[in-house]
């Protein structure tokens, strides 16, 4: 495609050590980490908004980042953006034996399986979970360990068994803040939201993308609090409980009758 040649040679002129631009240039692999991630959750933003324009445009940063870095791999000698592409091909290749082989895959479950199990002999691991990387959001990793685990049948089910199973957490949680130890509280508290993420992996929801709509609703609902507690001529910071709790109890029951 002689668009993504001439994205390719653009970057290439922005990193022109005489000619570059003073910030492209000085940029690094380490540098562009926080990038990577911006980029990725305004793309996801632009999906959930449906926002076409806007998802193109979001794709398109999300693409700088990897021609970015390609082109930086490039300078040093280490890879090129086509050495990326082709290991992107044949990774598909090989994942997909069902498409381009003689396996056999009915259902988007038995393709899953397969991935996992051609993935684990790839990386000629003895374990059937990944070593997923530390900057990956907790609860998502969460959700993934629960995939691989269910794949070879070691899983409640369905919600009820996972459901108990956070009731468990929850009442070895309150013991453990009756006794104040803190260190056990830490730990009880993980056991508790990784519980959580095995009943949304079992429910089909995504825990990662439920918690984020669920920080916008209180964000949302909070801000209206503010703005009522204002039109009350109530400062936010000398408001009572009482009086905070009626408004909220107020702006739910409105979202309910929308």
């Amino acid at each position: 495609m002689n668009e993504f040649k001439q994205l390719l040679k653009i970057m290439e002129i922005l990193r022109d050590p005489l000619k570059g631009c003073p910030w492209d240039k000085v940029q690094t692999k380490e540098s562009l980490k926080e990038y990577i991630l911006e980029e990725s959750y305004e793309l996801i933003e632009a999906i959930e908004n449906k926002d076409n324009a806007n998802i193109n445009e979001e794709l398109g940063d999300l693409l700088l980042q990897i021609v970015f870095i390609s082109q930086i791999m490039k300078e040093s000698g280490e890879s090129s953006i086509s050495e990326v592409i082709n290991t992107l091909n044949q990774k598909l290749i090989r994942r997909h034996p069902h498409i381009f082989s003689d396996k056999t895959a009915e259902t988007p479950a038995e393709v899953k399986n397969n991935w996992e199990a051609i993935k684990k002999e790839e990386k000629k691991s003895n374990s059937i979970l990944s070593d997923y990387p530390e900057a990956m959001p907790a609860l998502a990793a969460a959700k993934r360990y629960g995939d691989q685990a269910s794949s070879i049948g070691f899983d409640w089910g369905d919600t009820g068994p996972a459901l108990e199973k956070v009731e468990e957490e929850i009442a070895e949680l309150k013991n453990e803040i009756s006794k104040g130890d803190q260190k056990k509280i830490y730990e009880e508290l993980g056991d508790l939201l990784f519980s959580v993420a095995n009943v949304a992996r079992i429910s089909e929801v995504n825990p990662e993308l439920a918690l984020r709509d669920a920080n916008k609703k209180f964000k949302k609902r909070f801000r209206l609090l503010e703005k009522r507690l204002g039109e009350l001529d109530i400062p936010v910071k000398s408001a009572s409980l009482d009086q905070m709790n009626r408004i909220w109890d107020s702006i739910k029951k409105e979202e309910k009758k929308n």
